[in-house]
């Protein structure tokens, strides 16, 4: 894990956490349920930012005798846990308070708070100016964030790379922080039309689609985690690259097949079958295997480990068959 991307956990819980504690005394002040749902959602966020460094944490353990690949997969595992937390607590939690607002609607209490040079302030602007903030904060939040990502993949285009990442806590930030941007302004129109328009309606409806919005990311999370923690390879390009070093090594006749798996986001394990020349020697093939293992690991980044495989092409394809 690099530095950027626990600077990037870091921001975000410490932003998360001063926006939770404002956004719970303007609903304390106005009994708003789009702002007490933007107030759970960054508590979650907070608790869910908690669970990622727990994860780097526990990642970094040493390989034992019961785990000899390591401890990597702990950070997907983490990771698929926040995407379920801001699904059940963020998402389920806005949803019900907002149904609960449409069911049974009731007027925002806005009251005067202060006359500053002849300007009534009222909750509702003190509200309103902590949402205002909120984005400014999480807009911070997600700027550290995109650096951190975009160090990781400096050539990659954002899509892509989202898609190809085997580190999913800078991932979990990014979609944390653009789902709380879009409920920020979500929350800043729902509040204001309720007030102008004097329909408590439209605060309900503000909370349960704050709550959608959270539950489209959450899923869009889990879909990105499961398959990290069912089990991928490396990228395209990586494995093009191995196949290509393992073919040109003098004493290879060809590479039957090449696996490779993600233990980690810096754990990566290379499995080669690989059919020898014919007329090499036992102590050839040695070295040819000690040559392979070692260009891979010099070139490839985060190899942890590397298992080869003596075997007649032939013979393996009969094998791939059965």
């Amino acid at each position: 894990m690099s530095h950027s991307s626990k600077g990037a956990i870091y921001m975000a819980a410490a932003a998360n956490l001063l926006i939770a504690v404002a956004k719970f005394g303007g609903a304390a002040v106005t009994g708003s349920a789009a702002m007490m749902s933007e107030g759970i959602h960054s508590l979650v966020d907070t608790g869910n930012q908690g669970l990622l460094l727990l994860g780097i944490r526990l990642s970094n353990k040493q390989p034992d005798k019961q785990h000899p690949l390591g401890y990597g997969k702990e950070t997907y595992f983490w990771s698929f846990l926040v995407a379920v937390m801001i699904f059940g607590l963020g998402a389920g939690v806005s949803i019900w308070e907002g149904v609960d607002k449409i069911i049974h609607p009731h007027a925002l209490d806005i009251h005067m708070v202060a006359s500053i040079g002849g300007f009534d302030v009222m909750t509702y602007h003190v509200v309103l100016s902590i949402l205002v903030v909120a984005m400014l904060l999480e807009g911070v939040a997600f700027r550290t964030a995109y650096r951190a990502f975009v160090t990781q993949h400096p050539d990659t285009p954002v899509l892509k790379a989202i898609h190809d990442t085997k580190d999913p806590t800078v991932i979990v930030i990014l979609f944390e922080d653009s789902a709380a941007m879009l409920g920020l302004i979500v929350a800043f129109f729902g509040i204001s039309a309720a007030y102008v328009l004097d329909m408590p309606l439209l605060d309900g409806i503000a909370s349960v689609a704050i709550g959608v919005i959270l539950a489209v990311t959450a899923f869009f999370l889990a879909v990105e985690c499961k398959g990290l923690l069912i089990g991928e390879s490396a990228t395209a390009e990586t494995r093009s690259k191995i196949t290509a070093m393992v073919n040109a090594i003098p004493g290879i006749k060809r590479a039957n097949e090449i696996i490779t798996l993600h233990q980690g986001p810096q754990s990566l394990m290379v499995c080669i079958s690989v059919d020898f020349q014919d007329n090499i020697s036992s102590n050839q093939i040695e070295a040819t295997v000690s040559q392979v293992e070692a260009d891979i690991r010099s070139t490839i980044p985060g190899v942890a480990k590397v298992f080869i495989e003596a075997q007649n092409w032939r013979s393996h394809q009969e094998l791939l068959a059965q």
